[in-house]
């Protein structure tokens, strides 16, 4: 009787010994094939070449004792390994849990083929591995080197709240505390003024760091930023929100936790690739009309402890449908955060033009309305305080989205 056919698929730049602990266990289901990503696939999803090339991975992992085969993949996207299973016809499918997804399940369920979701463990007696853990190790180390040796900075990342926005003041968490959700972008687009993306935390960090962040714990980093931004000379009077230094200083997908204060209780990330992922293949953003002068969104605020919940309430399903990657779910809590947020500070949308009372802001709702009805659109919010500059939409697909619409753009979420 022949042996069951597995398949794996995945990059294995930086192959280590968690790769192969993985490869073994696969291979006790049957002969392992392994799919391996491309260059192409890697750099369009990691925003950077990969470390050894497509022939080297492919050599190193066929040389692995206990892989049959390997191939490299030729399709694109997440699921670019189709045209290796149209070759292999593998009879089971293995994962490792945190590289698992609904999209995964239901091909695999399509082709009659078993799934199979192993729990990442090393191997008895050796340290767990794994390649985001190495690179972070490395690029430490490279910041150890002369300065010549290191590589070219990718510029100040700025930040994205996806939900609870607003819980970061004490005024309003006061009600009832929660959680604000950001994750970190790269810059690789324009990153307008006024506009809703943490350009004056951004620039603040300029002063100091013009190039790039440091290399340094990311929590005790944006504390950092935001005692500098908030000095107590501070003419203004205004205290900017946590959200914003710990949106742009945390990488990955990130919440912190705010009760009545202005720093979070907690602060919790991840830079799982699957995650992020999840989230650059459903969101995109459109350009608006910067914030208009005199422009004020706290005008008419209304706070109340049920209003607060509601918000709380939504950056929890939020965070969780995420994590699932329910794109439903996920869609539906993107929407109700922000009409929480939109409730208590209907300024958002209609701000007031304070000593410009000849400015018109229907252009906000105008553009909400636009976009709000077409079928691809699933949810949408102005990022943070609103008022201008950007429209964050989640949508079906965003390449596809980019492809016919083209004044959105996709975003890349910095990795480390």
């Amino acid at each position: 009787m022949e042996n069951k056919k597995v398949f794996v698929s995945g990059c294995y730049d930086l192959l280590h010994s968690g790769h192969v602990e993985f490869f073994q266990q696969a291979s006790q289901f049957g002969d392992l094939y392994v799919g391996i990503g491309s260059d192409a696939t890697y750099l369009e999803y990691k925003h950077r070449k990969p470390m050894f090339p497509q022939e080297e991975r492919l050599f190193m992992v066929k040389n692995i004792k206990a892989v049959k085969e390997a191939y490299i993949n030729e399709g694109s996207g997440v699921i670019d390994f189709i045209p290796t299973l149209d070759i292999v016809k593998p009879d089971i499918f293995v994962v490792n849990a945190e590289g698992g997804s609904p999209a995964k399940r239901q091909l695999c369920e399509e082709r009659g083929i078993e799934y199979i979701e192993l729990e990442r463990t090393p191997h008895e007696g050796l340290e767990a591995r794994s390649s985001s853990s190495l690179k972070a190790a490395l690029s430490t180390q490279q910041d150890s080197q002369p300065s010549s040796l290191n590589s070219q900075p990718t510029g100040i990342p700025t930040r994205l709240d996806l939900a609870g926005t607003w819980i970061d003041q004490p005024y309003v968490s006061m009600y009832h505390p929660g959680w604000a959700i950001t994750i970190s972008l790269e810059p690789t687009f324009e990153v307008r003024d006024r506009c809703g993306l943490s350009t004056s935390t951004r620039k603040m960090i300029q002063k100091i760091w013009p190039m790039k962040l440091p290399k340094m714990d990311p929590e005790m980093l944006a504390r950092l930023v935001f005692c500098f931004e908030n000095n107590p000379e501070r003419e203004d009077g205004h205290i900017s929100g946590a959200q914003d230094s710990i949106g742009i200083c945390v990488p990955g997908l990130c919440r912190h936790y705010y009760d009545n204060n202005f720093w979070p209780k907690k602060i919790e990330n991840t830079t799982d690739e699957m995650t992020l992922r999840f989230l650059e293949e459903h969101l995109v953003m459109v350009p608006m009309e910067p914030r208009k002068p005199g422009c004020s969104v706290v005008e008419g605020k209304d706070i109340t402890p049920d209003k607060v919940k509601a918000l709380a309430d939504a950056a929890d399903a939020c965070w969780n449908a995420i994590f699932k990657k329910d794109l439903e779910g996920f869609a539906a809590a993107y929407k109700a955060s922000f009409a929480a947020q939109i409730s208590m500070f209907p300024g958002m949308v209609a701000p007031t033009y304070i000593g410009h009372p000849e400015l018109d802001n229907s252009y906000i709702a105008d553009t909400i309305s636009d976009y709000s009805a077409m079928d691809d659109v699933l949810a949408w919010k102005m990022p943070g305080a609103g008022g201008g500059g950007y429209l964050a939409l989640v949508v079906k697909d965003a390449k596809e989205f980019v492809k016919s619409h083209p004044e959105a753009f996709e975003l890349h979420i910095r990795r480390e």
